[in-house]
């Protein structure tokens, strides 16, 4: 099988060394995404987790498209957050605009994790997707 990387501008994939999203035969897994601008490298929407989510969902519906794919080939997403209290209920719906009003409906996780590489991130989400 044929595997593609695809990196976007993010300040973070060449530091750490990783690739933003991974396609293999017709297996794709996008990398933790991020409320940031993947053409600057710019972080958008601090203090707002609901439209973080939604930039994150257009990021990483970029990278899908970029392999050949897209949001309707996801099977799985994992959320993590940082105050899943206050903020499950913005993301939710962030995530229900992308997947559950479509009928795609991936499995998904969420989780609270005590911080992020950036302190003005709330979210950081990752998605598998196969093709076909």
């Amino acid at each position: 099988m044929i595997r593609t990387n695809h990196h976007t501008k993010s300040p973070w994939e060449p530091i750490v060394g990783y690739s933003r999203a991974v396609k293999k035969g017709p297996f794709i897994t996008v990398a933790g995404t991020t409320s940031t601008d993947p053409e600057t490298g710019e972080f958008m929407h601090p203090g707002d987790a609901h439209l973080q989510t939604m930039k994150i969902f257009d990021n990483i519906e970029k990278a899908l498209q970029a392999l050949g794919s897209s949001l309707k080939d996801v099977v799985r997403t994992r959320m993590f957050v940082k105050n899943i209290a206050q903020d499950n209920e913005a993301i939710g719906k962030a995530h229900y605009h992308y997947f559950g009003a479509s009928g795609i409906e991936p499995v998904a996780t969420m989780v609270e994790v005590s911080g992020f590489i950036d302190s003005r991130m709330l979210v950081e989400i990752e998605v598998d997707a196969i093709i076909g």
